[in-house]
């Protein structure tokens, strides 16, 4: 793909920007700072990124208990993100959805959910509305290799082929469904293989590559725009971190495994290759890092110094 050079910069400090909070955010959970568990998107970068640069702000993502990396990505802004995880007024839910249930309408982002496989069925929803109101807009749905084993994701699909709505189905296949392997849950290798049953496209990807993800999902947007309807993409890709909280796996997980994988840092590989194609230098490069760096620092400060909310706000943001 023929991607412009501020596009491509664009990407690259957005996956630092997603590693950079996700490891502030393990130091404030470790410290004590913040209240309740985290589920880490460290290692996943490049999906997040290759998918939410494909739609624009008239297109929705729905995210999943690991969503911090899909919020980033489309434009979720770090202070508000850090400050509802400390539970302050100042988070995009005023304190009251934390971690897992950050959303942001205006940012076209559904919202986390810390529902396995709850996100589908959402996503299929904004589709359904876009289609009705003869709108462009697309829904992008991430969720995990675990969530293909439930009922709702394939009912999803199922109306979504049926009705051809515009909705591109993301798999962040991490080969773990909290600390089961893949291939002790299911029979199929290749997630998108399922994508036979509903009669539309299936692809899998190499999710450590960002520009292998963007060219993916790309396409299966655009494929959606013209009416042609649901694809699903399936991005093979591994967290850092354990299933929830910030240990690094190491009691489930064999250490050769783990080695491999971080071996294939997507963050490292997209770098470089911006450096070999003179789109970047390293220069250029470990200036972005510091600014990064920076604003995550003012980010958890800003947070920190967020007010809790008050017994006036008991009642406020509650519809039924």
């Amino acid at each position: 793909m023929d991607i412009p050079r501020e596009k491509l910069i664009e990407m690259y400090e957005r996956m630092v920007t997603i590693r950079q909070f996700e490891e502030g955010a393990a130091g404030l959970m470790r410290d004590g700072r913040i209240k309740g568990m985290v589920h880490l998107y460290a290692g996943e970068e490049a999906v997040a990124v290759g998918a939410c640069f494909a739609v624009g702000k008239e297109d929705y993502i729905a995210s999943t208990h690991r969503g911090h990396g899909h919020l980033i990505a489309k434009g979720g802004d770090p202070k508000n993100m850090y400050a509802e995880l400390f539970g302050g007024q100042d988070g995009y839910c005023h304190g009251k959805g934390g971690s897992v249930h950050i959303a942001d309408l205006d940012l076209g982002i559904l919202g986390a959910n810390g529902i396995v496989g709850a996100g589908p069925p959402i996503a299929v929803g904004a589709a359904f509305a876009a289609q009705y109101k003869g709108e462009r807009g697309v829904s992008l749905c991430f969720f995990g290799d675990g969530a293909t084993n439930q009922g709702t994701v394939h009912e999803a699909l199922n109306l979504a082929a049926i009705l051809k709505l515009p909705v591109v189905f993301i798999c962040e296949n991490n080969l773990y469904g909290e600390w089961t392997r893949q291939d002790r849950h299911q029979t199929v290798k290749d997630i998108a293989e399922r994508a036979k049953a509903y009669a539309i496209p299936g692809i899998t990807v190499d999710g450590m590559d960002v520009m292998a993800v963007h060219e993916a999902v790309s396409e299966a947007v655009e494929r959606a725009r013209r009416g042609d309807g649901p694809s699903l993409v399936e991005c093979k890709t591994y967290r850092y971190f354990d299933h929830q909280g910030v240990g690094d796996g190491a009691a489930d997980r064999a250490a050769e495994e783990m080695e491999e994988w971080r071996a294939r840092d997507a963050i490292v590989r997209f770098r470089r290759h911006l450096v070999q194609t003179e789109a970047l230098t390293e220069a250029e490069a470990e200036d972005i890092d510091r600014r990064v760096a920076a604003r995550i620092e003012e980010a958890i400060a800003f947070a920190a110094a967020s007010p809790l909310p008050t017994e006036e706000d008991l009642l406020t943001d509650v519809y039924a």
